[in-house]
């Protein structure tokens, strides 16, 4: 298993696991056109200063972590996954540490995401890691996300 940043030609398999996730797993029904970012990869992370990376093994894509520069320091973390058949087995961390360390090294702020109320190891995760579940009320700055009874979480860093 290794980390390495978004290559097109691992599109469909990011798109598909990503939808399998949320869809057949979490069931909150999020189509690809609610997720344009998944699309253009290049233009919605890169384009900015964000980044994508995925975990691959034998050229399979078993998970994915990226995150948005959304300026001043401040990162949106988006489409943490990991593959069922891999999960326990350190990918997840490795992602995670791949993208906190990316951006303590290039001096972000704050980190912020969105997680939908009924992925619950995810909360587990997130709180452990030092991440405080915060309000609408209380973003820092402004930040849109397809709210499927979803909860903030933010890091500082």
């Amino acid at each position: 298993m290794k980390i390495i940043k978004y290559k097109n030609n691992y599109k469909q398999q990011i798109i598909d696991l990503v939808l399998h996730i949320q869809n057949s797993e979490a069931k909150i029904n999020l189509s690809i056109d609610e997720q344009p970012d998944l699309l253009n990869i290049p233009f919605f992370y890169e384009k900015n200063g964000g980044e994508f990376w995925i975990a691959i093994n034998n050229e399979d894509v078993i998970g994915t972590f990226a995150f948005m520069n959304y300026g001043n320091g401040n990162a949106v973390l988006k489409k943490f996954f990991v593959r069922a058949d891999w999960r326990g087995k350190k990918v997840g961390l490795k992602l995670y540490k791949t993208v906190i360390n990316f951006l303590q090294e290039n001096n972000y702020k704050q980190a912020l995401l969105d997680t939908p109320s009924v992925a619950k190891s995810s909360h587990r995760f997130y709180e452990k890691a030092g991440f405080k579940k915060i309000t609408k009320k209380e973003l820092p700055f402004s930040y849109e996300y397809p709210d499927r009874d979803s909860y903030l979480y933010l890091l500082n860093l």
